[in-house]
């Protein structure tokens, strides 16, 4: 038998993967579809106008099929920098910009510069489950720091678990699993623990296109030395539904962008030209269309805090973004329920051990649902069938 890497091994299987192949030999009738609520996807391709514009790329400019820089092109590298440094008050140069293959490449390359084998990061759970199998990957232990009320974490918690083989502390706002919007002073809490105990903040803000607050989330990049303690993440695939195309961007020191340049260019070389050209055009074009996806998400996710809290016996726990965390009413570990849930009333979505260690007694009572999938007559139909499903 081939030799195989232990700790590729140890880690789970993609869980959306595993929920799809729950999906084998079932038929669902045409008066009750399936609602698919396990992927955090824009179900749409983009708008016509920018696939018009990637497809004029892809005719007439030579250089949308060859190579580009590691580090991504200049045109999208110099609009990330501008319109962060307005977004957020505090000046970031493009040469503190790369541009990757998706948000999770990005997290890869963060971490890559941080830790080795051995080393530790702290993952507040409920964890995105891409981030805890990278790290498992590589060896690296994930120290689980518990979210308290409001699925916020703490940072005097975090400061207990700091050992001296810690190397990061990972935060995904709005979350990934529950949809919590952190605020603006837990992020610079966790952002001074860091920079005191010499440590990374990898700050990743997939979502940040659908955060409800109107200003912005904080204001790290106005501290004048923000390199030297932030990792900022973002990808364009949710904003542009640019998801096939693996369009993403971290921001960090130029010193450690020499080191990211790297793993970027054994793992990929660069990211894919025509998505790069595709979010490019979206930031320049597409402004009022992103502001009417956002309004539309934030109408999702207050009809679907509505209905759930119209449900007996059900608790919304996060709510926000792409996602609700809840905890369901049943005696019934969650894998099995979902499952269930899946047979029997058409409604495909992920159990929190997913997202949580498995010896978290927490992790079985718990479903996260990417409700951002649906419509509101989708979100609608999903009350219904929670309401009439009988264990």
């Amino acid at each position: 038998m081939l030799p195989l890497n232990p700790a590729l091994a140890a880690t789970f299987r993609p869980p959306v993967m595993e929920a799809r192949r729950w999906l084998q030999g079932l038929a669902f009738p045409p008066e009750r579809p399936l609602i698919n609520l396990s992927q955090a996807a824009p179900v749409e391709p983009p708008p016509e106008a920018l696939r018009r514009a990637m497809a004029e790329a892809a005719l007439e400019r030579p250089d949308a099929h060859l190579y580009g820089p590691v580090l991504g092109r200049p045109e999208l590298r110099e609009a990330v920098a501008r319109d962060w440094s307005r977004a957020y008050a505090g000046p970031i140069r493009p040469e503190e910009v790369a541009i990757t293959q998706g948000c999770n490449q990005a997290f890869c390359a963060a971490i890559q510069t941080l830790a080795r084998a051995g080393d530790e990061v702290i993952l507040p759970t409920p964890w995105y489950f891409n981030h805890k199998m990278w790290l498992d990957m590589q060896g690296i232990r994930a120290v689980p720091l518990r979210c308290g009320p409001g699925m916020l974490p703490d940072a005097e918690a975090a400061a207990r678990l700091i050992s001296d083989r810690s190397r990061a502390i990972v935060l995904v706002s709005p979350n990934n699993p529950s949809g919590t919007e952190y605020p603006a002073e837990l992020l610079h809490a966790f952002f001074e623990l860091a920079r005191s105990r010499g440590l990374a903040l990898v700050l990743d803000e997939t979502y940040r296109d659908f955060d409800a607050r109107e200003d912005a989330p904080h204001d790290l990049f106005a501290d004048p030395d923000w390199g030297d303690t932030l990792i900022h993440l973002y990808s364009f695939s949710k904003a542009y539904r640019l998801t096939g195309h693996r369009v993403g961007a971290l921001i960090a020191s130029p010193a450690r962008m020499a080191q990211i340049e790297k793993f970027l260019d054994t793992v990929a070389i660069c990211a894919g030209q025509l998505g790069q050209i595709g979010a490019a055009w979206g930031m320049a074009n597409l402004r009022d269309w992103l502001a009417g996806e956002r309004a539309e998400i934030l109408a999702r996710r207050n009809a679907m805090a509505q209905g759930m809290a119209a449900l007996p016996g059900w608790r919304v726990k996060g709510c926000g973004a792409y996602f609700a965390w809840v905890e369901h009413p049943f005696d019934m570990p969650a894998p099995e329920l979902a499952q269930r849930l899946l047979r029997e009333a058409g409604v495909l979505l992920l159990p929190g051990t997913m997202f949580m260690p498995a010896d978290d007694p927490e992790a079985a009572r718990h479903l996260r649902i990417a409700f951002a999938n649906a419509d509101r007559d989708g979100i609608a139909a999903l009350m219904r069938r929670l309401e009439a499903f009988r264990p």
